[in-house]
């Protein structure tokens, strides 16, 4: 528990340097948008507002996932970092939006760039600053499995590039004067981000809806396979659900029916504590114990059992596919 306490602490710590340094380089966009007055500056500086907004809307997501379960929250507190990220992600579409509005309004009305060599050297100073933050934030999310700070470093290295596109397009104008250059890389980046925008706001959607997660499916069921016991007839009917860092197992275990229910009690306590010791996240299971069945005989690998009322088939190998039926594994 307090090691879990450590983690959400040392998660809030570092939510709280990116807000900080989201406000420290939106600044320094304003000021290269004034020394130039490039609508691109403008609209990069415009983003910045976003990744400022986001960084305060993560740091209250971590701070109420780290909230402990309570009557009203039986499961506790980690969904709001799906919401939150969803928002997030919504917010980076609508500033790829406001891109593409200031390229095209440039384009029309026409635009004479001032200070180029000072926007340039800015706004490439907050692009390595971004960038650095962006992938500490992207993996330290994924160590800690919290999709607030994976989701805050994708923003933030999304706009590490488009500022690159911006500092690219300001490096042309400065030596062609060709001004109308600026605003059509600004339209580019615009569609990027908002299609950066809209993959975190469906994988934020994917967790709301509990959408199956292949890739930890996949990882859980291998964990099982590796290490499963001849006394585990069959896992199926799992359901994995995430909440923040955390995950909720549910799945029926079929185990011989002539143990005691302190017997069956040991063998799922097994199970238990090896996908604990081996998936490195806060686990809650809920395991209901099956009796086996005739049907389950070609299946069984109990060499000695005395009960045996069909001959042994074959070994059936644990899958995504099968773990996750309903029925108990059978020779089809």
């Amino acid at each position: 528990m307090n090691v879990q306490k450590n983690i959400n602490k040392d998660k809030i710590g570092f939510q709280k340097w990116i807000a900080t340094f989201g406000i420290i380089l939106f600044i320094g966009k304003i000021v290269a948008w004034k020394l130039t007055n490039s609508d691109a500056v403008f609209s990069d500086a415009m983003e910045s507002i976003v990744n400022v907004i986001s960084a305060f809307m993560g740091l209250y997501s971590l701070h109420l996932a780290a909230k402990p379960k309570d009557e009203d929250h039986p499961y506790g507190h980690g969904k709001v970092e799906f919401v939150t990220s969803g928002i997030e992600g919504a917010l980076i579409a609508i500033a790829g939006i406001m891109i593409i509005y200031e390229g095209i309004n440039s384009l029309i009305i026409g635009k004479v760039l001032n200070k180029l060599d000072w926007g340039i050297w800015i706004i490439a100073a907050t692009a390595i600053v971004n960038y650095y933050l962006g992938y500490i934030s992207i993996n330290k999310g994924k160590r800690e499995n919290s999709l607030v700070l994976i989701s805050s470093g994708k923003h933030l290295q999304s706009d590490t590039i488009t500022t690159l596109g911006v500092v690219i397009s300001l490096v042309v104008v400065y030596f062609t004067k060709i001004y109308w250059i600026d605003s059509a890389v600004a339209l580019v980046f615009g569609a990027y981000i908002i299609f950066v925008g809209y993959k975190i706001v469906r994988k934020s959607l994917s967790g709301i809806m509990d959408e199956q997660d292949p890739d930890l499916l996949n990882q859980i069921v291998h964990i099982l396979e590796n290490n499963r016991k001849t006394e585990w007839i069959d896992i199926h009917n799992m359901k994995i659900q995430q909440f923040g860092a955390s995950l909720h197992i549910d799945a029926h275990i079929t185990l011989p029916w002539y143990y005691t229910l302190r017997d069956a009690h040991k063998e799922m306590e097994k199970v238990i504590i090896l996908l604990a010791k081996n998936t490195k996240r806060t686990v809650e299971f809920n395991f209901h114990m099956d009796d086996c069945r005739t049907v389950s005989c070609p299946v069984c690998q109990i060499a000695d059992c005395p009960v045996r009322e069909k001959e042994f088939v074959k070994r059936v190998e644990w899958t995504a596919e099968n773990v996750t039926r309903e029925v108990k594994h059978t020779i089809e």
